[in-house]
């Protein structure tokens, strides 16, 4: 399977969550036993050889890929949870929501300071989560080697918001 057929894994779900939205549901992807360990090995290639000691993902589907992802390199797994999920002290971070905002935690001794890390997310809409998180890493004095996604919604220019990092991403729309 080349990775411009694991789109073909992916389906659209119109008016979801809301009327307007056009859904990539991925649960058909990860159902795929190919296609999943496809774009495993593909995300793992990209980051082979860069030490990488540490995988962040956010919640909630990011830490399927992250978890896999982190087990593929050799690297420990870090989630990045809303605040209140997690039960020792944390490390926060608040970021702009379009209406409102919203604060993502990291256990505060789950980094050693200079880690090298990844940071790995399901999809990348506007860029403002993963923006928080790399924000929130800096307070780590962690190494943002790079950020991967599975799918890019290109159209909403994230990548604009995360400039200076390497970012890959499987599928672009």
């Amino acid at each position: 399977m080349k990775p411009l057929q694991l789109n073909s894994c992916i389906r659209d779900i119109p008016d979801f969550p809301k009327k307007g939205i056009l859904f990539k549901d991925i649960t058909t992807l990860l159902n795929n036993k190919q296609a999943f360990a496809r774009s495993i090995d593909l995300l793992a290639k990209e980051f082979q050889g860069k030490r990488i000691d540490h995988v962040i993902s956010i919640e909630s589907r990011g830490f399927i890929f992250g978890a896999a992802l982190a087990y593929k390199l050799g690297a420990g797994f870090v989630p990045v949870r809303k605040k209140g999920k997690l039960p020792g002290k944390t490390k926060q971070v608040s970021y702009q929501l379009e209406y409102g905002t919203d604060t993502l935690e990291i256990h505060d001794d789950a980094i050693p300071r200079g880690s090298r890390v990844i940071i790995v997310d399901d999809l990348l809409a506007t860029g403002g989560t993963v923006r928080a998180v790399t924000k929130l890493l800096r307070s780590f004095q962690a190494k943002v080697v790079g950020i991967a996604f599975l799918i890019e919604l290109t159209f909403l220019k994230g990548r604009s918001k995360l400039k200076g990092y390497p970012i890959h991403a499987l599928i672009q729309y």
